[in-house]
């Protein structure tokens, strides 16, 4: 159990000169408890203009390239900037172990160091030496940043949980570390990092994100984990419903973005982060390419999923790992709320993956007429096998003839098929949603068709999906008002995402 009543420090990093702006630092001072100047990004900007508009801390950070920044900076020229900041900034980084020479400890007196390191992954007992090195020098603050490797990413949460210190905090880099940022304050972390702006490919999610997805920086109390699994769900809008639904209910759990391209990898991952941590994994919403797997590693599956050959929630029940779809009843609840019935419809449905099947199979069930539809020919004829439907190649599909389309693949970007030559009254259903209508959209509206958005479709399978990974309802109208302000509001939270 991670102890509740504590608050995390956040700290808003900046990255892009359109962060040095007056309205928007003056706009984080009330979130904010520091902001931290990224120097090998943006130069060395005026810290006493930044402190006319933000009343917070300093940090200064002149981020090496072999530290992954972005600035080749000589070894002189670098001391004598880290010394300089020093006289106006509260905190400077100190990378360890090239900074840490005399005239450079000698100008940054402990009570303003932040010893930073940055490398490969190593074991948990691995990283605990190398901070063990970082600590003989004395600094304010300690931060290792390694790299996801063989440790699969886990080395610093499990570093961070046995230190039991609240000077340090560790967390994985990149994308594949982003769940492990947001966790460290729950074990121990005294600050967590987010960007002024969007949050960027290097896995730092926005200061926003932190407040909305995460609740931050109040820190509850903790007893279990669940979470969103995919190749990359790091800006997916799963976070912000499913934790502001934990919150309301005063459940102790928090819900977290794992990208992963394994879900076994991920579940031996987390397994060890249960038992030496007492934060056990209980559950996940799982997008694609994984949901064949989360089928194959359940004990026990829903005859839904069995059909389909594939889930799309994983969770714990009695000690046994439980597989179900929730495709289903997004895709039939969406059309019921739109008044449309699919009995006697001719369906097609394109996109032959996990949710591409569950949902043919579900329109089969209710009176339709399904066609499969897949670019893939191999795909569409195995998906085809597995549901006895009948299965027709993209490059030959005509839209003609069919009274419902369903798009079942991951593509945003452009619609897979010309609703132009849909029949009048056609409706188009969608899985993937955006911060805005997709081009599928826009155009089938356009011609005055029934259009139903994959956000309907989400608000429906969010509900049955943390029914199934908590035992609990949603509390009613939370996920709707969620996506309506994500949508309109607030395009980095909201991406393209399959469901």
């Amino acid at each position: 159990m991670r102890p509740g009543g504590r608050r995390a420090e956040l700290v808003a990093v900046l990255s892009s000169p359109d962060d040095l702006g007056s309205d928007r630092l003056s706009g984080i001072d009330p979130i904010a408890d520091g902001l931290e100047v990224r120097a090998d990004l943006l130069g060395d900007p005026d810290p006493h203009r930044l402190r006319r508009h933000f009343t917070g801390s300093l940090t200064y950070c002149l981020r090496t390239r072999r530290h992954g920044g972005r600035q080749h900076v000589r070894t002189a020229e670098r001391s004598v900037r880290l010394v300089r900041a020093a006289g106006s900034y509260d905190l400077v980084d100190l990378e360890w172990p090239h900074d840490l020479t005399p005239d450079v400890l000698a100008g940054v007196p402990p009570e303003q160091r932040r010893i930073s390191w940055h490398g490969p992954e190593t074991d948990p007992d691995g990283l605990r030496r190398v901070f063990g090195s970082m600590a003989q020098v004395p600094a304010a603050l300690y931060l290792l940043e390694p790299a996801p490797g063989r440790a699969a990413g886990v080395s610093a949460p499990l570093m961070l949980s046995a230190l039991g210190r609240s000077d340090v905090t560790a967390f994985g880099s990149g994308p594949a570390g982003i769940w492990t940022r947001v966790l460290a304050p729950w074990l121990g972390a005294p600050v967590m990092f987010g960007r002024v702006g969007e949050s960027g490919p290097a896995g730092m999610p926005s200061l926003r994100q932190l407040v909305m997805d995460y609740g931050l920086p109040a820190l509850p109390e903790l007893d279990c984990l669940y979470g969103i699994a995919g190749v990359s769900p790091g800006r997916s809008l799963s976070p912000r419903l499913h934790n502001t639904a934990l919150r309301k209910l005063g459940l102790r759990a928090l819900y977290l973005p794992f990208p992963t391209d394994s879900v076994p990898r991920l579940l031996r991952t987390t397994q060890a982060l249960g038992v030496r941590a007492g934060l056990p994994l209980r559950g996940l919403t799982v997008i694609a390419p994984h949901k064949e797997d989360a089928l194959a590693l359940a004990d026990e599956a829903s005859p839904a999923a069995h059909e389909a050959g594939a889930a799309n929630v994983l969770y714990t029940a009695d000690g046994r790992w439980r597989a179900d779809t929730t495709d289903i009843a997004g895709v039939l609840g969406a059309l019921a709320a739109a008044g449309l019935d699919p009995a006697g419809r001719s369906a097609a449905v394109v996109g032959c993956g996990g949710a591409g099947r569950a949902v043919a199979l579900a329109l089969r069930q209710a009176g339709a007429r399904v066609t499969l539809v897949n670019r893939s020919p191999d795909r569409g004829l195995r998906a085809a096998r597995m549901t006895g439907l009948s299965f027709v190649p993209l490059s030959r599909f005509s839209v003609r003839g069919h009274s419902l389309l369903v798009h079942a693949t991951p593509l945003a970007d452009h619609p897979p098929f010309p609703v132009a030559a849909a029949d009048p009254g056609t409706a188009v259903l969608e899985l993937v949603y955006g911060e805005k209508p997709t081009e599928l959209m826009a155009a089938a509206r356009a011609r005055g068709l029934p259009a139903i958005d994959g956000r309907e479709v989400l608000l429906i399978e969010v509900h049955e999906q943390f029914r199934l990974l908590t035992g609990y309802e949603m509390p009613a109208g939370t996920a709707r008002t969620l996506i309506r302000a994500a949508s309109g509001h607030d395009s980095t939270l909201c991406p393209a995402e399959p469901i």
